[in-house]
């Protein structure tokens, strides 16, 4: 989906009026695109994850978090909503689809989601052009992953604010 419209947006997320096209992105200072991540929990504490297709140009088949991108016009629950439910089909609402956290990285503001659903691996519907496979792990597994590179290395950073506000979310939903 390289012909993929991208809004460009400040440093508080709100629309410049500009859009730029994915792959030709060169985003000046203060100019950032929506970016989502998506992390689903299951009730016994589970995470799931999903191993990227081996034909992605980017990250290709690394275990890493679901998400992407927002297109031209998506707010951030629209993005992280339609990113869920294509690549795992998993649908999502308003009512189970939660906000954690936004990070500012180098040229995109990283919403952070979760969800809580305890659907087997074996009953999703990949999209098999993004996504080769998809388990549950522990957050020990997941630890011991990102530790040997199987798992993609967002930053020590990330993973402290997103396990910490994972734990909130958990706590919430139990």
């Amino acid at each position: 989906m390289y012909n993929e419209k991208w809004d460009i947006i400040d440093e508080k997320g709100n629309p410049t009026g500009k859009v730029t096209l994915r792959g030709r992105a060169i985003l000046r200072s203060g100019e950032y695109h929506l970016v989502v991540h998506i992390w689903i929990v299951s009730d016994d504490g589970k995470i799931l994850l999903q191993k990227r297709s081996e034909s992605k140009k980017l990250m290709p088949g690394e275990w890493a978090a679901t998400g992407g991108a927002a297109v031209s016009g998506e707010d951030s629950f629209t993005a992280a909503s339609r990113e869920l439910f294509e690549e795992l089909g998993i649908a999502s609402n308003e009512n189970t689809l939660k906000k954690l956290t936004r990070i500012k990285r180098r040229n995109s503001l990283l919403d952070v989601w979760a969800i809580n659903i305890n659907t087997p691996a074996d009953e999703l519907t990949l999209q098999k052009s993004e996504v080769a496979q998809a388990k549950w792990v522990t957050k020990q597994e997941l630890g011991g992953m990102i530790k040997n590179g199987q798992f993609h290395n967002y930053g020590k950073e990330y993973f402290e604010r997103v396990f910490s506000k994972l734990d909130e979310f958990r706590t919430a939903v139990v």
